[in-house]
């Protein structure tokens, strides 16, 4: 596989943040929007199928993304899948998040993901 440059993650917009006894928390958000705007910018594809689940894939193909209201693991109550693989296509990690996790969650989430760029923790 060649390796492909990656796309510079994109600042967030600034809001000034409130005290924290000041404060909303997220509480829902039950789209894909929030999500998939952030991948988009980021150069991913996007793409909904026709039972209006979105599938993600990374500009590598690497790290897929699935909002998959409309499956099997949405009635189980696995709403978000997300699943990393090595180069060679071998699952190295998935992650899965309900229905009640915020899509603005998710992306913090991804942001994280996408903004750390060595494929191991600095203390390994």
């Amino acid at each position: 596989m060649t390796p492909t440059a990656t796309i510079p993650l994109q600042p967030l917009p600034e809001h000034p943040l409130p005290a924290l006894g000041e404060r909303d928390w997220l509480l829902e958000c039950h789209c894909a929007r929030p999500v998939t705007d952030l991948l988009h910018g980021q150069g991913w594809d996007v793409v909904t199928d026709l039972d209006c689940n979105v599938h993600c894939s990374s500009p590598d193909q690497r790290v897929y993304v699935g909002f998959l209201p409309e499956s099997q693991e949405a009635a189980r109550g696995e709403l978000w899948h997300i699943h990393v693989t090595d180069e060679d296509g071998t699952a190295v990690w998935r992650q899965a998040f309900g229905p009640d996790t915020p899509a603005q969650a998710i992306a913090g989430f991804l942001a994280a993901l996408i903004a750390f760029p060595a494929p191991y923790c600095t203390c390994v």
